[in-house]
């Protein structure tokens, strides 16, 4: 299966683009942790192809403040079913609106927040699909893939 790549120049630094001829598959800050994951032995095209045009008018919407609708996108993020799970919650956490991972733990009817904490971490599709809306159980903003200062700047974006 043949991925193409595209980036994006965002306000908070370049996005690298992952996507299929149908779905985008990642959205990833360039240098992020878990950046382009699962991907590192795939044969990757710099190509720009439908889904990414899809994206980036999304993202323009989106940094412009205009709250896009992530539905109108096609996605498909590889995960375990336990990630699609959580990554499923997180799209579900409104614009504007933060929770915590223990109350997604809680949600998700999950014992462990720290298991939430891991596929929150490797959610490939940032901003998209919001794993920054997620909070430490005391409101600090703990554990974002591509920076606390990006978190911030995010949250910020969409008060």
């Amino acid at each position: 299966m043949t991925i193409y790549k595209s980036l994006y120049q965002s306000p908070l630094g370049p996005i690298s683009l992952l996507a299929d001829e149908v779905s985008l598959l990642g959205l990833y800050f360039v240098g992020q942790a878990y950046f382009e994951r699962g991907f590192e032995t795939a044969q990757i095209v710099e190509q720009e192809v439908a889904p990414h045009l899809a994206a980036k008018a999304w993202l323009d919407d989106y940094f412009a403040g205009r709250k896009p609708d992530s539905g109108r996108l096609r996605l498909a993020p590889h995960g375990t079913a336990f990630q699609h799970r959580v990554w499923s919650a997180l799209a579900a956490i409104p614009y504007g609106q933060t929770t915590t991972y223990g109350q997604l733990a809680t949600a998700l009817n999950c014992k462990s927040a720290q298991a939430i904490g891991s596929a929150v971490g490797k959610n490939p599709l940032s901003i998209i699909v919001p794993c920054h809306r997620v909070l430490g159980a005391d409101g600090s903003l703990t554990g974002y893939a591509g920076g606390i200062e990006r978190k911030v700047a995010l949250l910020e974006l969409e008060k």
